[in-house]
């Protein structure tokens, strides 16, 4: 259930880009969006091939509804905290685009939000992005739990669960900078039917 009653603003902590097929994406100070997604992200385009468990054969190409991904500081936190992990987890090892602060929920917003930066970019939420396997494997290789082992293959997968973030489409073009307020539109469905039944 969506836990945000209205719009509220929101700063941009980091924003990152990855050209490899690795997990992992580079911290930069600034990024071009474009309406086929971030200017040198692997996952720029207006198509993708279906994953494993969607509607659709795994490889079916499809519209890209992962232009980009965003998890939240706070989100982050609590799942290093129910990992028991010495050293954080970060927005880069997760593959995120963006990382939001002040945004303790940021998982929880519908489809159809809207992130409209100060040079004018909007980005829309499309969905909530699960955790997966093989992220969960790579955590397991790369942290340490404050016991001094190695988390389980599927701690992050149990961890991450409903906190792992969004992924989206670019709605209009842009530059997006750290630093940036950002004004979040909460899509909000009875808002919605009452405008359109006026």
């Amino acid at each position: 259930m969506n836990k945000y009653s209205g719009d509220f603003t929101t700063t941009l902590v980091s924003v990152n880009i990855g050209k490899t097929v690795e997990f992992i994406k580079d911290s930069i100070s600034s990024a071009q969006a474009e309406l086929d997604g971030f200017e040198g992200d692997k996952h720029r385009s207006y198509m993708r091939g279906a994953y494993e468990g969607e509607s659709y054969p795994v490889g079916t190409v499809r519209r890209n509804d992962r232009q980009w991904s965003a998890v939240s500081v706070e989100e982050l936190a609590e799942i290093t905290e129910s990992m028991s992990l010495q050293e954080p987890l970060t927005p880069q090892e997760l593959g995120a685009n963006l990382c939001f602060g002040g945004a303790p929920n940021l998982s929880q917003l519908p489809k159809g939000t809207k992130l409209l930066f100060p040079s004018g970019a909007a980005l829309i939420v499309e969905e909530y992005n699960p955790p997966c396997h093989d992220m969960s494997e790579q955590i397991a290789k790369t942290h340490i739990t404050s016991s001094g082992e190695a988390p389980g293959k599927l701690d992050f997968l149990k961890a991450a669960k409903k906190l792992r973030g969004l992924v989206g489409v670019i709605d209009v073009a842009g530059s997006i900078y750290e630093g940036d307020e950002v004004q979040i539109k909460v899509y909000d469905a009875e808002r919605m039917k009452t405008f359109l039944e006026k």
